[in-house]
This record gives C-alpha cells, sequence and structure tokens, in this order.
C-alpha cells in the first residue's frame, strides 16, 4: 500500500510533537520538584492549623495535576502519599472518618504506584515471602515511599480492626516499616519507631503485644527528637498507656502535651498543634476509658 510522502510527514511530525509534549512535561514537572519539597517544609512550620487545613486541598489539587503530566513520576505518588496521610491524620480522622479512610484509601494507591514504579512489583497480591525478598532490593532512595505506604496501609487496617481481610494484610506494612528503620531509622522525626512503639503497645501480651518494645521505640523516637515531638508521647498514652490501664500515665503525658510551648520545634510546629488538638480530645474520653 502506497502512502503518500505528506501523510508520511503529517504523521512524523504528529509523532514529534508529542514526543516533545511529553518531554516538555517532564521537564516542568522536575523543575518544580524543589518547590513542592520546600512548600511541604514550609507547611510544617506553620502554626496556625486553619490555615495549614485550607491549603491542603490546594496542594493535593497541584499534585494531581502534575501527576497528570507525568503518571511515571515516583517522587510526585510518594508526594501525594504524604499529602494524603497528612490532610487525613491531622484533619479528618477526629472529625469524619469516613473521608479520613477514603483519603487513606486515596494515599496507599499512590504509594504503592510510586513503589512499583521504583521495582517493587505487584506489593499487594505476591506472597509474603517475596515481598519481603524484593523490600530488600529497595535502598535509601525509597525510605519516604515505603514510609508514606505502610502508613496509610497500617492506618486503614487500623481503621478496619473488624475486617479480617485487611487485617491479613498488616505483616506487610510492618515488614515496609522495619525496612524503613534498617536504611534510616531517622527519617521523618524517627516515626518508624512510633509506628512499632503502637504496632507493640496496642495490643495485649497475648496476642502479640510487648509492652516493654513498645516503651523502647517510643523512647527512641523522643531521643531522634531530643523529646521536642509531641506526638510520640501522644501515641504512646493513646495507644500503650490504655492497654496498660495506666491512667495516670495516659494524662499526665496528654497534659504535658498541651502545656508543651508553641515553639518547642520550629520545623515542625504544625505536628505539635495537631498532637495539641488530639490531646485534649483524648483527654476527654478518659472517663470512657478507664
Amino acid at each position: 500500500m502506497h502512502i503518500p510522502p505528506t501523510i508520511k510527514i503529517f504523521t512524523s511530525l504528529l509523532i514529534f510533537l508529542s514526543l516533545s509534549a511529553c518531554s516538555m512535561n517532564k521537564m516542568m514537572v522536575d523543575a518544580s520538584l524543589p518547590m513542592i519539597e520546600g512548600g511541604m517544609d514550609a507547611l510544617l512550620q506553620e502554626p496556625d492549623l486553619q490555615l495549614a487545613e485550607d491549603s491542603l486541598p490546594a496542594n493535593i489539587s497541584m499534585l494531581n495535576g502534575m501527576i497528570q503530566l507525568d503518571p511515571e513520576n515516583a517522587r510526585l505518588h510518594s508526594y501525594a502519599a504524604q499529602a494524603y496521610y497528612g490532610i487525613s491524620y491531622g484533619f479528618n480522622e477526629d472529625s469524619d472518618i469516613n473521608r479520613a479512610e477514603k483519603f487513606y484509601l486515596r494515599g496507599l494507591d499512590h504509594g504503592l504506584i510510586a513503589l512499583q514504579l521504583q521495582g517493587l512489583k505487584d506489593p499487594e497480591n505476591q506472597s509474603f515471602a517475596e515481598f519481603e525478598q524484593q523490600l530488600q532490593k529497595l535502598g535509601k532512595d525509597e525510605v519516604a515511599t515505603l514510609f508514606w505506604t505502610a502508613m496509610n496501609w497500617a492506618k486503614l487496617i487500623d481503621l478496619n480492626r473488624d475486617d479480617t481481610e485487611r487485617l491479613m494484610q498488616l505483616p506487610k506494612p510492618t515488614a515496609m516499616m522495619q525496612r524503613v528503620l534498617e536504611l534510616d531509622e531517622t527519617f521523618y522525626f524517627g516515626s518508624a519507631h512510633m509506628y512499632f512503639g503502637v504496632y507493640y503497645g496496642s495490643r495485649a501480651p497475648t496476642l502479640g503485644g510487648n509492652f516493654e518494645k513498645s516503651e523502647q521505640h517510643f523512647d527512641k523516637a523522643r531521643e531522634i527528637t531530643d523529646g521536642k515531638l509531641l506526638v510520640a508521647d501522644l501515641l504512646q498514652a493513646q495507644y500503650l498507656s490504655r492497654q496498660k490501664l495506666d491512667q495516670k500515665d495516659f494524662h499526665d503525658r496528654l497534659t504535658k502535651i498541651i502545656d508543651a510551648p508553641e515553639d518547642l520545634y520550629p520545623e515542625a510546629t504544625m505536628l505539635n498543634q495537631i498532637s495539641k488538638r488530639k490531646a485534649k480530645l483524648l483527654l476527654n474520653k478518659e472517663s470512657q476509658w478507664f
């Protein structure tokens, strides 16, 4: 079949323009990545929770738009996993649990996409043995993706404790967080240690809990931040103190959080403000739990 030269030229031009557009999109996204990182750092330092909450939807919309321009950019998906976790845990979980669950699911989806782009194939469906083997191939460049994916995944499980299928998934995010500890235990203020503080502290010893290990992980998290990040005490009170039925420790830790200086940890002011708000909510439940 003879194809006229003009058709060939037109087709070649379309292909060239398409490839050029893809390259331009990637260049635009790559140039914007430092701005995204700077924006996240600035948000962490924001003392006004209302301002922080109001800004997050626009940031997430911007991320989603950039992902449309460059859908195979693992860093963008990792940022999205972080953003959805942040808006859910910080601003929705205590007021709209259904919305929070939807955001955790979105965060998990983005995290899983990022992991697959970084070489972890079909993480949800492969056997646990295969999953662990693949985790060992991931290095420090993948720590952020591992962390935020595991956080979203674990939260979905925590919100659905009556769902046996969800509970059976817990070993995978836990293995991911163990890999984070191996690669960089200080990542995001030592939060992997807080994960294991909750993991061992939220269950009775007869069900796999270990109060001593829980305390060790919470202590390590506080050591990493010189005790300036209040969420470690918040989680210890919420999970370990409650599980041990230690009302005094529960009350004292939460009161300490509420009374902490506003400028205790400038680089994580927003997290500390969220911890203060959550501490007040937990104290309101003290008479129900003890």
